[in-house]
């Protein structure tokens, strides 16, 4: 399948609303030559991080709007966008490969509008476009309800999060504690002539200076390391589970933080591990199967105590709740696709809920870090608020941790170019 056909398909998913780039993306990959597997990637993901100004952008170029039927022809468009303007492949290639494309989707109508819409872009876009960002939208390519949204709750920071969620992430491993040393580890890596650094608040990281395929990090099949980006891996330093505790780790797909918890503490009494979905268990199992590690795993609704628990309190609970993952845009540009505003209140009240649900398991002197890789406060340093306000025998522990900033609860950070993701902390005692 031609490259950019794929990407329009996957594109087109996100758009229905039917499925977000990371489940799309794997089916349309399976239909391509592996050579052209990254420029399918590069076409989607890039695409979606852009996709807001690209979007006004379009609306300049048609006489009307396109139908709803038509949102394929719309994905496919923005693709073409995105190449103009955003890579530097030659225009005469982007225009020819995105014009065949439209033959496959079946619409010869399609064929004139994206050619016409196309060579427009090529003549008036870059005049347009500074005209066009008078537009917060334009200037920071975020749906407009996020972008006010960050702009109220971070007025001094908005532009920098926006910026930061605009860029590639960085590589960052996590070292198996159980296995190898990171100075030993970063030796490794050195002698496979890959350039790296150590992080600076998770004492497990490592950063590399360009991402690479897992399979050329030394002992990668054999456990030496995982991909985690750093301000995950501060959950199991804030747990700071000893040896001989029960532990639960709440909503724990894919795996990193469970797997962090146990090199962290090998010496564990036991770990549960839940997760709603059975089909996500098993890439959890595959990546404790991989580090030689053990947990218990099952899948279950969290709020249906009764299903899981055995009455035996625990003495560390990892509650990484369900979010908008706003913190995490730069990894998953399609959340300014997929995301709405309505969804900030529903996902507040679940973690509410799955606090509530929580707390009676934990053992009086246990601790419960509440994490999320948002950056709301509506999610965040709120909630833990009317949480302690409700929950009488709860009290707030300092985090200690020196990166982000301090809120009235909890540790806010944000995404940092060339750093850690936006995540939040909170760590709670029972009394």
């Amino acid at each position: 399948m031609n490259p950019r056909l794929a990407a329009t398909h996957a594109l087109t998913a996100v758009l229905q609303g039917k499925a977000s780039l990371a489940g799309s993306l794997p089916n349309v990959l399976q239909l391509v030559a592996d050579n052209e597997r990254a420029l399918v990637r590069e076409l989607a993901m890039g695409t979606a991080r852009w996709q807001p100004r690209l979007e006004i952008l379009l609306d300049r170029f048609l006489d009307k709007p396109l139908r709803r039927a038509d949102q394929d022809v719309q994905a496919l468009l923005l693709i073409g966008l995105y190449q103009l303007l955003h890579t530097r492949i030659p225009a005469h290639a982007v225009l020819s490969e995105t014009v065949t494309c439209a033959d496959s989707l079946k619409k010869k109508w399609a064929k004139g509008l994206v050619n016409a819409v196309l060579r427009r872009a090529q003549r008036e876009a870059e005049e347009l476009l500074p005209q066009l960002e008078k537009d917060p939208v334009v200037v920071t390519a975020h749906p407009r309800w996020l972008q006010k949204l960050l702009k109220a709750n971070w007025p001094e920071h908005w532009l920098e999060i926006c910026a930061a969620n605009n860029q590639h992430p960085p590589m960052t491993l996590r070292v198996n504690a159980q296995r190898v040393s990171r100075d030993d580890y970063l030796q490794q890596l050195q002698q496979a002539g890959i350039t790296a650094t150590a992080t600076v608040y998770s004492h497990s990281g490592i950063r590399l200076e360009q991402p690479c395929d897992v399979h050329q990090l030394p002992g990668f099949a054999d456990g030496l390391c995982s991909v985690q980006d750093e301000a995950a891996q501060l959950s199991a330093q804030l747990l700071d589970a000893r040896p001989g505790q029960r532990v639960l780790d709440a909503c724990c797909a894919p795996g990193g933080k469970t797997c962090h918890i146990l090199e962290t503490q090998p010496a564990l009494d036991s770990l549960l591990a839940l997760d709603l979905e059975a089909e996500r268990l098993k890439r959890v199992q595959d990546n404790l199967n991989r580090l030689r590690l053990t947990a218990s795993l099952k899948a279950t609704d969290v709020r249906d105590v009764d299903n899981w628990w055995d009455g035996q309190p625990f003495d560390r609970i990892l509650l990484d709740a369900p979010c908008s993952a706003t913190g995490v845009i730069r990894r998953n540009p399609d959340i300014k696709l997929t995301r709405q505003p309505d969804d900030i209140t529903e996902l507040a009240k679940l973690q509410g809920e799955l606090l509530d649900v929580l707390w009676p398991t934990l053992k009086p002197g246990g601790l419960l870090l509440y994490a999320t890789c948002s950056i709301l406060p509506t999610e965040n340093s709120d909630n833990i608020g009317q949480f302690l306000a409700r929950t009488p025998d709860a009290r707030e522990l300092p985090t200690g941790l020196e990166c982000g900033i301090e809120q009235h609860h909890g540790r806010q950070l944000f995404p940092q170019p060339d750093g850690h993701d936006g995540f939040y902390y909170a760590l709670l005692q029972k009394q």
